[in-house]
């Protein structure tokens, strides 16, 4: 039976994938003497928001997310982010593999919220993430190939800069991002935009934000 340790190491943007992508350098060792054929290896991303420090533009930001500080005790509690997967090829003692996440700069999705909240000037802000590791692992004994369950007890934490989630995003939605809209809110919206010969979207919501006396003045 193998025997397994798992860690996350570092983080780097995937500089060529068709969407935002980070990869996350993960860490197996096998401590058996077993070789190790293949892993289909997955993981469960968790924000663990209680693990870190807030200023006070972040908690304003994130409001909407865990209300007001006050209730902090209560509503700061780990949420999932994404679930990711990878084959692992094989080894025998330890291999490195790149974990590959898809980010998504969607408001309606409780993982961009946050991040977006956060500061990602030089030197500032992580964010605290726990992985919970399963899969299969495939190894070869003298009678052939032998398949058993990844451990649930394989965790490991990793502190993901959010400058790195930042210039991931920034490297698709430069200086922007997007919002989900029913189709009759964009048929308003495109209404009004062209009763007042508004030129772009942008330019629209800001119309009415300022209507509304929320244009930030």
């Amino acid at each position: 039976m193998a025997d397994l340790a798992i860690d996350v190491t570092g983080v780097e943007v995937e500089p060529n994938a068709a969407v935002p992508t980070i990869l996350f350098a993960t860490h197996l060792r096998e401590t058996s003497g077993a070789t190790v054929h293949a892993i289909a290896l997955r993981a469960q991303i968790r924000i663990e928001p209680q693990r870190r420090r807030y200023n006070r533009a972040e908690e304003e930001r994130l409001l909407e997310l865990f209300g007001e500080t006050p209730q902090w005790g209560e509503s700061l509690r780990p949420f999932l982010w994404s679930h990711v997967e990878t084959m692992v090829a094989g080894f025998t003692g330890e291999t490195t593999v790149s974990l590959p996440m898809v980010c998504s700069y969607d408001f309606e999705v409780a993982g961009a919220k946050y991040l977006h909240g956060l500061e990602a000037g030089p030197g500032q802000g992580e964010v605290p993430l726990l992985f919970l590791f399963s899969g299969t692992v495939f190894t070869k004994g003298d009678s052939g190939f032998n398949a058993e369950l990844v451990p649930w007890h394989l965790e490991s934490r990793f502190r993901l800069p959010v400058r790195t989630w930042r210039d991931t995003m920034d490297r698709y939605f430069p200086n922007a991002g997007w919002l989900r809209l029913s189709r009759d809110t964009i048929d308003h919206l495109q209404r009004f935009r062209a009763t007042r010969a508004l030129p772009t979207w942008e330019q629209a919501i800001e119309v009415l934000l300022k209507e509304a006396g929320e244009d930030g003045a």
